[in-house]
């Protein structure tokens, strides 16, 4: 998206100082609106579509704190970044926790603005890609919850829209937490199965001696405790789908007696003389190899190819890393709803930890990464410090290969480490580390620490 493209309003009671930002941004090829009280701004606000306002803290009638509140009640898009002095900044950090997105000091520099106004509308439009794209998988898929963009996922996605309408049986294959349970609810939801039961059962979750019983069900008497007829799962799915997750931990014994109801459609509960004929459509999942298995004598090959009539592998999360911002705002949209927070946003530096961490628990884990992110979260936006230790300090040797990037490192893990000794007193800290208090102050926002 092109510069022009973007609409930003400058508010300041010093009419200098608008100027000149507005000459700034400008050059940059922005389109700029000027106005030199809070009241004026709001009125701008209802009537046009800006993109981002930057607005003086101390201005008369209407200061920039009540002007962030009252603008973004009107425009809960619309990024606000607070302008201050260095003797009101803590004034700005508050009113980044009222929902101002960044905040410049006062005297500004050129280059830190530009900066500043570029990375926070670059990041709007990745917000803005992701919101459609997911509304778009919604449409095409009635799911919400797997998203993604990356090449391998729409492999997957191509897949899934051939094979949705047909009776196929389905192998999905992947390491655990890649999401192969939704991609199951997403083919029978979409199918002409839809209307009719969609039953799950994880193979590797359930004693070996109970398993049979949950799938076949049983008559009364068939064994000891068995008091009364119970239906199995298999049939409970009559007509709809039933989804074996961990197949590949499947006793050898019941795999035998899954394959003859797939070959002959029959199921014969335990204790029973009779068979009954199901229709089902079974899908399968599991993380293990199972052409591995089959050679050590642990999965049936004749059961092997019997569901992996189509075979839709679902690729780790570390090999689709363009998914990975998608996914995370979508949990802090799904957990800010459900706890009632206001959070809506991740930093880019939080954003860049996230994309640097190997997720060996893959969506899964990236799920409770972000649920414990928004319930710690002070403000509308996800920092570092919200973030999971062993997921910020994994950035510290892995990928941090150059001097700059182990600089930075330490340097991050002292003045975090400072901060906690002076319970958050940052005098105390700069005191400390022999640094001015404005050059901390713009370490801490660099860093993206979330302010106490």
């Amino acid at each position: 998206m092109k510069a022009d493209q973007y609409k930003i309003m400058v508010v300041d009671d010093e009419r200098d100082i608008a100027r000149a930002l507005e000459f700034l941004l400008t050059r940059e090829g922005y389109e700029v609106v000027t106005t030199h009280n809070g009241l004026d701004a709001l009125k701008k606000i209802e009537t046009n579509d800006f993109d981002l306002v930057i607005t003086d803290l101390k201005m008369e009638g209407i200061d920039g704190m009540e002007l962030i509140d009252r603008a973004l009640v009107i425009s809960p898009n619309l990024i606000m970044v607070m302008m201050t002095a260095f003797a009101s900044v803590e004034s700005a950090v508050t009113a980044m926790k009222k929902g101002a997105s960044d905040y410049i000091v006062k005297p500004f520099i050129n280059e830190d603005v530009k900066m500043t106004v570029r990375r926070l509308l670059e990041h709007k439009k990745v917000l803005m890609e992701n919101i459609v794209l997911r509304q778009q998988l919604s449409q095409k898929f009635s799911s919400r919850e797997f998203v993604g963009g990356s090449p391998q996922i729409q492999k997957v996605f191509e897949v899934l829209e051939k094979v949705i309408p047909t009776r196929s049986n389905i192998l999905i294959l992947g390491e655990s937490g890649t999401g192969k349970g939704v991609i199951a609810e997403i083919v029978h939801a979409n199918s002409q199965r839809k209307d009719k039961p969609f039953i799950a059962i994880n193979c590797s979750a359930i004693p070996e001696n109970l398993l049979e019983s949950e799938l076949f069900g049983y008559r009364k008497g068939a064994f000891t405790g068995a008091a009364s007829d119970k239906k199995g799962l298999i049939t409970m799915a009559d007509q709809g789908t039933l989804f074996l997750d961990e197949i590949g931990d499947m006793p050898m014994a019941l795999q035998a007696k899954v394959l003859k109801v797939l070959e002959t459609g029959e199921v014969q509960p335990l204790g029973d003389t009779k068979s009954f004929f199901v229709d089902i459509r079974i899908i399968a999942a599991t993380n293990k190899q199972l052409e591995e298995q089959i050679e050590k004598g642990l999965f049936r090959e004749d059961l092997y190819y019997r569901l992996n009539v189509i075979e839709v592998t679902v690729p780790p999360l570390r090999e689709r890393k363009e998914d990975i911002a998608v996914l995370a705002l979508h949990f802090v949209e799904k957990f800010s709803r459900e706890n009632s927070k206001k959070v809506s946003d991740i930093s880019d530096e939080a954003l860049e930890v996230l994309n640097s961490y190997s997720w060996p628990g893959n969506i899964r884990e990236l799920r409770n990464v972000m649920e414990r992110a928004v319930v710690l979260a002070n403000s509308k936006c996800i920092g570092l410090s919200e973030l999971a230790v062993k997921i910020r300090d994994q950035r510290s040797m892995r990928g941090a290969q150059t001097l700059k990037d182990r600089l930075e490192y330490y340097e991050e893990k002292i003045i975090r480490d400072s901060l906690r000794m002076h319970d958050g007193n940052k005098e105390a800290v700069a005191r400390e580390l022999g640094v001015d208090l404005a050059t901390l102050y713009r370490k801490i926002k660099k860093l993206g620490i979330a302010e106490s």
